[in-house]
């Protein structure tokens, strides 16, 4: 994931000021108040004298003029930043500082409201009587960007530079001091600034160094910015930058602080117990991007991260062999920490995607820039920011994130889970039950006894009562330990062989029930309509009735058998059928809430989690109601209604599916837990 506006604010904010103080080798740092773009907060400590405070002074030139930021008022009379945040924040330190002009400064030093146009009143007070001749773009090599201006006070061009501290640095031979004289930028000014580099480093701040270059420009010293002059053909070419940004003088660095957004934390151990590793790319140095990865949770606090942490250079210095063995490792210990790579550039994500995949791994990329869409494009899932996206990177991404919030991603991760278990619930449901449906017919056919549905009840029970309850499986909220089950694996099975034996055993205890009931009430049931039972052999052999000597049966439901006591199968067969059909029903009902949680028992999630589901049923059973109490009805369907009695016979013959998935539920959940087991200790 990038870090900048993913896994933080994106708001930035100076917090540091760092320059020389005196001659020799002493750095001295203050801290800036402030914490957003209104620029009130004072550089604690630091006394501001403009007439001998000249490296203050180039240092806020710099600032303003080497930035292509702007801060603007709204209407609600609230700073805000058009452009890069990192150059936003420098823009509001040099509306801390102030200027020389005291009418600026009482007018708008430290004033948290100010007119529209005296938004930038310092900016423009610095870049009086200077004109842009040439912005030397950014570029990663060389990580630093610079702009040449035109002093009309001097009548010469000056070179302001600004950008990674560590590389800035190297092209410096000189460094000024505190009142506009320069030294040579000796070893121990540069391991002052060194060390200045790694204690805002360590405290998660993003740096910034700042360089002047006003003579030895060569051509470019008297640019007027016409195609015809000499100097153009320098500017021409990106690659002359870096030697035209040679043998500055070094005048000072910011520390920008991005703060870590508080709720990814949670968010990125939610990932970890997920079984998603959370890899941080970023452009800081190693030490900053080490310590943002510490507050966010992605590295652990202590330890050495030799193995998981790596600029952008020292992957690609390895052979391929070691990325892929640093990478494998990296996923490995996925459930202990994340790993960091810092400086890098949009070919390192390329490399790192195509490794990861390699490894059999699904690569999820973020990014925001241009460069940032072939690796966009070569991830599994590339994932493009929807406010601070350019379109090429959305047009090659998958998906967009719409706040441009890391947990976003996390949230996507658990609806994809839950969408995926809603789909199985509604497969597991739909083949549990039509398995109890075929195993009723298949039984009633093995066993010879009548038959206890007709086709018209199942078609009533396929088409109308099964309908509402699978649509609203649709609507099951996400598995209490759907974010702590490992991902599945792309070639994984939509049903596995477990699942298939659950669909057959629960199928096949719904084909006992239908047929169970049918036959309990021919052979055991004592009822207040006082019909006759008959013996296993007889119901079994019923087709042969005609045969049997001195069989006679009471008259049941309003249908006399002294006739034709055979009758009493087929005719007489209302009340045994309704109970299977309704049986059926009402199974098909509880399995409907058995589904609710692939392993997940009905204690821990109850049938309310879900109250699509509860209405879905209300209305199934409600529409049995109808068939089986509405006379008109219950003629059409072969049904009669059902009493008290009937009902607890009914429940006592549906109610053990929800024990028997229960079961299956805990074989199910045990096995995983110990398959979890043994992948951790292998």
């Amino acid at each position: 994931s990038d870090k900048t506006g993913t896994l933080t604010t994106n708001e930035m904010c100076v917090v540091k000021l760092a320059m020389p103080v005196a001659a020799g080798s002493s750095m001295k740092s203050w801290n800036v108040e402030g914490h957003n773009y209104t620029p009130v907060g004072r550089v604690s400590g630091l006394s501001i004298n403009w007439t001998q405070s000249l490296a203050l002074q180039f240092l806020a030139k710099i600032g303003c003029m080497c930035n292509e930021s702007r801060l603007l008022i709204d209407d609600e009379e609230k700073f805000i930043r058009n452009g890069e945040p990192t150059e936003a924040a420098i823009r509001v330190l040099v509306e801390k500082l102030g200027c020389p002009d005291e009418a600026v400064n009482q007018r708008c030093l430290q004033k948290e409201k100010r007119s529209k146009d005296d938004a930038m009143a310092f900016s423009n007070y610095w870049m009086k009587g200077m004109q842009k001749r040439a912005v030397l773009e950014f570029s990663r090599d060389r990580k630093s960007m610079s702009v040449l201006w035109h002093d009309s006070s001097s009548g010469s061009n000056v070179l302001f530079a600004k950008g990674a501290p560590e590389m800035l640095v190297k092209r410096c031979t000189k460094i000024m001091m505190p009142d506009g004289s320069v030294e040579d930028l000796t070893d121990q000014w540069r391991a002052q600034i060194e060390n200045e580099l790694d204690q805002m480093a360590q405290s998660a701040l993003r740096t910034m160094g700042m360089a002047v270059k006003s003579s030895d420009l060569g051509d470019l010293q008297s640019y007027d910015g016409s195609h015809d002059h000499q100097g153009h053909h320098i500017l021409a070419e990106p690659s002359n930058f870096i030697e035209v940004e040679q043998e500055m003088t070094f005048v000072g660095m910011v520390g920008i602080l991005d703060p870590p957004r508080p709720e990814c934390k949670p968010a990125i151990e939610a990932c970890r117990v997920a079984g998603i590793s959370v890899i941080m790319i970023t452009g800081d140095n190693k030490t900053t991007a080490e310590a943002i990865s510490q507050k966010l949770g992605i590295l652990a606090p202590a330890g050495s991260h030799s193995e998981n942490s790596f600029t952008g250079q020292e992957f690609e210095a390895l052979s391929d062999d070691r990325k892929v063995e640093v990478l494998r490792k990296i996923m490995e210990r996925r459930d202990v920490e994340g790993a960091v790579f810092s400086r890098t550039e949009p070919k390192h994500k390329q490399l790192i995607v195509k490794i990861l995949k390699s490894l059999d791994e699904i690569a999820a990329m973020t990014g925001d820039g241009v460069n940032d869409a072939p690796a966009l494009k070569q991830a599994d899932i590339g994932i493009a920011m929807g406010i601070a996206g350019t379109e090429v990177a959305k047009e090659a991404s998958d998906m967009v994130l719409a706040d441009d919030n890391f947990t976003s991603i996390v949230a996507a991760v658990e609806e994809g889970r839950s969408i995926y278990n809603n789909m199985k619930a509604f497969i597991r449901y739909m083949i549990s039950s039509n398995v109890g449906e075929v195993a009723a017919i298949f039984l009633t056919a093995a066993l010879g006894v009548p038959e206890g549905l007709t086709p018209v009840q199942l078609l009533w029970v396929n088409l109308v009562t099964d309908g509402p309850p699978a649509t609203a499986l649709g609507f099951n909220p996400p598995d209490l330990d759907v974010m702590s089950k490992a991902p599945r694996r792309k070639d994984d099975p939509l049903i596995s062989v477990w699942s298939y034996v659950r669909y057959f055993v629960v199928g096949a205890y719904v084909g006992c029930a239908v047929v169970g009931i049918f036959m309990y009430w021919y052979i055991f049931d004592v009822a207040e309509d006082a019909h006759s039972l008959v013996s296993l052999e007889q119901l079994l052999t019923w087709g042969s009735c005609q045969d049997w000597q001195g069989f006679r049966v009471n008259n049941v439901g309003g249908i006399s058998f002294s006739s034709d006591p055979c009758a009493y199968f087929t005719d007489g067969k209302a009340k045994a059928s309704t109970l299977s059909l309704t049986v059926l029903v009402v199974i098909e009902m509880l399995n409907a809430f058995n589904a609710l949680s692939e392993d997940g028992s009905l204690i821990q999630m109850p049938p309310w989690a879900n109250p699509y589901l509860i209405v879905a049923a209300t209305i199934s059973i409600g529409s049995h109601f109808v068939i089986l109490y509405i006379p008109a009805l219950a003629t059409i369907f072969g049904v009669v209604p059902l009493t008290m009695h009937d009902w607890m016979l009914v429940m006592a013959f549906s109610f053990p599916v929800i024990l028997i998935d229960e079961i299956l539920k805990f074989i199910g959940r045990s096995t995983a837990k110990s398959i979890n087991l043994k992948d951790k200790h292998a």
